[in-house]
């Protein structure tokens, strides 16, 4: 039925016709939204009707369930656990003596004075991310002294952690470097390979450690580098060698620096302990600062996950130390190529925590009293579970437990024996035995001690 219209005044002819044109073009449009209505209520319920149909053509369909990451996955397995004897031993992140995670006082002392500062902003920063970070990140690493730096020689970008510090450093090299091929340490962290893989170079390993004398493989990793091409790339861990906590010593790290140089291979530190190792920032940095200070090249990747307990906000650097400040010049302008296209750049708050605390003296000061306080305290447990084991009567030499430095211990366990302490004691560890000495604690030592008795003496 067409609407009408009623009004108690008299219209003209002319009006009222145009009125009805448009009221019954209202009428017309909405019949037909009723029709197209009706007509997509029948299609969406042929839709409901065969959910099984739809799922089959997924674009996707063909897409398989990946595995869980190795490292990664230790805590998703320990989760689901509902045991209360549970110990989980393979995550890389610091914990307290009653198993909790930190976050230092220096750190929200920092966080408080950025929140009180109400002239900061949220806008974006620079590709290279926060210039006081950089300058203060070079310095930490290399020394206020270094010739890198007086020199303008070098160029640091700040980065997502240790991990994208790797990333960036490896696409630049496979871009710009005539040698693409990087050998790594056998065994290293689990990333590496997949990292510097997608980033387009080619991986290899040297040797680095050796199962019997749960010790450093120095002969073979010498024969191994002596083997290379000249040019090659090759990665070094600067302290706390992550998984196995074998570190070269300050001689041995001299015959490599001569080495290296001697048949022109381009050292790639990944430097994520420093200061957690020992408790001392320079000590834990000496390895790089041999190499920077020779006056050749060299790429340096930083985190602050471990040492500043910033696991979250992912603050990491990239610096390259080149031959000359042009040179350096040059490598910045294409590692912002690198970044744009990636990330465009980095995220502002916890490059600002680390700058707040770098350039403040007192704050300095605060930091390296509690980071020497949580690198002493896995010292200790080290000590604990060695004295344990031994006073247990544990089958084997367990000195390399204390031998070993930083948050990792490579115990020689091997996958059966894991297994078996994962199963009956409900201990997690990756597979290849490496522990976390953080996860431990003076409570869970005996428990652990228990569990490494039995593994060891049911295989014997």
């Amino acid at each position: 039925m067409r609407p009408q219209l009623t009004s108690p005044h008299a219209h003209s002819s002319s009006v009222s016709t145009s009125s009805d044109r448009r009221l019954s073009a209202l009428v017309r449009h909405l019949a037909a939204e009723d029709q197209s209505s009706s007509a997509m209520d029948a299609h969406n319920n042929s839709i409901s009707a065969s959910p099984a149909s739809a799922h089959a053509n997924s674009v996707f369909a063909h897409v398989v369930r990946a595995p869980e990451d190795p490292i990664l996955g230790v805590t998703v397995a320990y989760n689901k656990d509902p045991s209360p004897l549970k110990l989980n031993l393979g995550v890389g992140a610091y914990r307290t003596e009653e198993g909790k995670p930190l976050v230092l006082n220096v750190v929200r002392k920092a966080e408080q004075l950025l929140v009180n500062d109400m002239s900061r902003v949220k806008e974006y920063l620079p590709i290279v991310g926060l210039a006081d970070f950089n300058k203060l990140s070079a310095k930490l690493i290399l020394g206020a002294d270094s010739p890198a730096i007086q020199e303008n020689r070098i160029t640091t970008v700040q980065c997502l952690s240790g991990t994208g510090s790797l990333r960036v450093g490896g696409e630049f090299l496979a871009r710009h470097y005539h040698e693409r091929t990087i050998y790594i340490p056998l065994p290293t962290w689990g990333n590496h390979t997949k990292v510097f893989t997608l980033a387009g170079l080619t991986v290899k390993s040297y040797r680095y450690y050796d199962p019997a004398t749960r010790g450093l493989n120095f002969q073979g990793l010498l024969e191994d580098l002596s083997s290379a091409p000249a040019g090659a790339i090759v990665l070094l861990h600067a302290c706390a060698h992550n998984p196995t906590g074998v570190d070269p010593t300050l001689e041995q790290w001299e015959q490599i620096r001569q080495l290296v140089r001697s048949r022109g291979l381009l050292p790639f530190f990944d430097s994520a302990y420093q200061g957690f190792a020992s408790g001392s920032l320079d000590g834990d940095a000496q390895s790089v600062r041999r190499f920077a200070a020779d006056g050749g090249e060299c790429l340096i990747a930083q985190s602050y996950a471990k040492n500043m307990g910033l696991y979250g906000e992912r603050v990491g650097a990239l610096s390259i130390v080149c031959k000359n400040a042009d040179v350096a010049s040059k490598v910045e302008s294409q590692l912002k190529l690198v970044i744009r296209p990636m990330y465009s750049n980095p995220p502002i708050h916890g490059a600002s925590i680390v700058a707040t605390i770098l350039k403040d003296r007192d704050l300095f000061n605060e930091w390296t009293v509690e980071l020497k306080a949580m690198a002493d305290r896995i010292i200790s447990m080290r000590h604990q579970l060695f004295e344990s084991l031994r006073a247990k009567g544990t089958p084997g030499d367990w000195s390399h437990i204390i031998k070993q430095i930083g948050m990792f211990t490579f115990t020689g366990l091997n996958s059966e024996q894991v297994a078996f302490m994962t199963k009956e004691y409900h201990i997690y560890m990756t597979s290849d035995g490496r522990i976390s000495m953080a996860g431990l604690s003076s409570r869970t030592v005996p428990h652990l001690t228990e569990a490494i008795h039995a593994a060891v003496t049911r295989a014997a």
